[in-house]
Formats: C-alpha cells, structure tokens, sequence
C-alpha cells in the first residue's frame, strides 16, 4: 500500500478549493432551486455538469469539451438567439403574455379553454380513456397531459395508478418570496443581471435581481431603479421556526434591509409588491433521476394515456418547461415540426 503525504500549503490550496466550490454550489442551488445543495441531486439538477464529470472526470474540462450537452431543438427563433447570444429574454408586457398569446391562438383555432375548474379526480373507464372529475360536471378525455405540480397531480390519480401516485407524491416543493421595490434617482454600485447569496451570509435572501439592468425596456413611464429581493425556499421555515408571521409587511422589511446592506439603497421605494408564491419550486432531491425512471416505467407497463409535463420533472426554469411541453406534444403527435 502506497502512503500519500499531503503538505501542509496542499491542504490549503485544497480546502480553498472546497470552500469556493462549495459557495459556488450553495448559490446556485439556491438561485435556480431556492434549495439546499446537500438535500438536491447534481445529477437532477444541473444534468450537464454532472454528464461533464462523468466523462471527464472534470466539470470544468468537460464542459470544455462539450460534454453534456444535448441535441437542441431548431427554429428561426432559437437560430436568431444563438446569433446575438441572448442570456436571458422577456416580453415587453411581462411573461404572462406568452399563455395569454396560447389561449388566444388555441381559442381562435376552435380550442375550448376551460378556467377557474379545479380537478377532483381523474379515473380511467373501461375503453380506456379518462373520465375528469370537475365537481358538479366531468368531461372524457382520451389522453391526459398534466403540468400541474407532481404532488397534486398524486392526490388526483385513481387507485389503481397508486404506485405511480406514491413516487409523485415525494416530489416537493418549497415556497418563495418575491419582493419587487422601485426606487426614484438612485443607481446601483455595480452593473449585472443580479448576485446570489450564499446561505452562510443570509439564509433567507436568496438573491437579488437588477430587473432596470437586465431590461429597461420594462422601467415604465416614470422611469426608476427596479430591483427583485427573493426570499425563503428551503429557509422559510427559520422564519416560522423564529415565530414570526409570514406576512407581507415582514418580508418587505427583509427586503429593505437587504438591499440597504449589499447594494446602498437605503431610501424608501417609491413603489413595491409583494407576493408569497407557496410551493412553487420543485426540490429534486436526492435520488429523483430514480423516482422519474419508476415513474416512466409504470406509465409504459400500464399503458396509460397520461403524460408527465412541466417543472416538476426535468427543469424548473420557464424554458425547461416549454421544452417540456413541447417534448409532451411530440410524444403524442409522432411527430416535430422545426417551427
């Protein structure tokens, strides 16, 4: 047995490397998941970086080398963003205006859309397609696709499907603040899309956004500095475990007192909301690549005309859900149109 001595400036070199990689991964996991880095899976969670040390035994190198990365669907769209090297994109109206612009094109195509109808069931019938249970009304459908959270969707499916539903039923979520605050004369320190938190610095403000930066297209016509403070995630609890209501009053002081502390702004805004959004981040823990492969399993062995869509799954960022739904529509149809 061979003896490796590790000297004593090697030892700091490393634990150096280990702290920054381990505030790297904090942030991250943090900044897209607003969860903790040692409850999530690398695997889930950021795919490429995982399939990167797998063939290489290096992130970084790998990443190099493209290892990772998947075949890209193609449109002139995606073509245009590749071109100018988009980092991130919006709407001129804010993001609701890409459902708004489905109904209106799927309404105007003949579609029925049905709002405000919570499901209370679904069951499957004899010849082989779903019965949705509406409350007072249900309608047949020969083919399900369901983007609802994987855990409610769990509380929905009939017994038969119960294996199906116990694997749905661990796939969590946390909740997020979101405090949006605009200020009237006043400039940032530093220019950027935003900076992430580390937990071992604030464990509640998870990071904030310079949305005037990002895009001042969206300023308005009383132009001023507009920053997002998001808050809680997998932290929340330490603020119910202090006793303290969740109320919007207490998450707007925490906001306050973030931005005054890491960015200087220590006015008051002259407008801000708040909002509580509940269990609106899917965690993919540990072992979650296992749960969607059971999960996938029992769908093909069963047969069942149920499609798995959304954040729940395989992204939680707006354009992994919208590859998801159009993989979900591909799936069905047999077919892709580069469009």
């Amino acid at each position: 047995m061979k003896l490796c001595t590790v000297l004593p400036s090697a030892a700091l070199d490393l634990s150096l490397i280990l702290k920054v990689a381990s505030l790297a991964m904090d942030s991250l996991c943090r900044g897209v998941f607003a969860g903790n880095s040692h409850e999530l899976s690398i695997r889930s969670c950021f795919p490429s970086l995982f399939q990167a040390e797998q063939s290489h035994r290096s992130v970084i190198l790998g990443l190099l080398l493209g290892a990772g990365q998947k075949p890209q669907p193609d449109s002139a769209l995606i073509r245009q963003a590749r071109a100018e090297r988009w980092s991130q994109w919006s709407l001129r109206g804010g993001l609701e205006m890409l459902p708004q612009a489905f109904e209106s094109h799927l309404t105007s195509s003949g579609v029925h859309v049905l709002r405000d109808q919570p499901v209370y069931g679904l069951s499957l019938q004899a010849e082989g397609h779903w019965k949705v249970c509406l409350g007072d009304s249900s309608l047949e459908a020969d083919h399900v696709i369901s983007a609802i959270p994987a855990s409610e969707l769990s509380k929905l499916l009939p017994a038969d499907a119960a294996p199906l539903a116990h694997v749905l039923s661990t796939i969590t979520a946390v909740s997020v603040a979101v405090v949006n605050l605009q200020y009237q004369g006043a400039n940032l320190p530093v220019q950027g899309f935003g900076h992430l938190v580390p937990s071992s610095e604030d464990p509640v403000v998870l990071g904030i956004v310079y949305d005037s930066v990002a895009f001042p297209e969206q300023d308005g016509s009383s132009p001023g500095l507009r920053v997002t403070v998001m808050m809680g995630g997998s932290w929340l609890h330490t603020l119910e475990a202090s006793g303290c209501a969740l109320s919007q009053e207490l998450f707007l002081q925490q906001a306050q007192e973030a931005v005054a502390t890491q960015l200087g702004l220590k006015e008051q805004p002259s407008h801000c909301l708040v909002h509580l959004h509940k269990n609106c981040i899917p965690q993919y823990t540990l072992g979650h690549w296992q749960k969607m492969e059971s999960a996938m399993q029992f769908l093909a062995a069963q047969r069942l005309p149920l499609t798995l869509a959304g954040a729940s799954y395989d992204g939680v960022a707006v354009n992994d859900c919208i590859e998801s739904g159009r993989q979900a529509a591909v799936r069905i149809l047999g077919t892709e149109r580069n469009s």
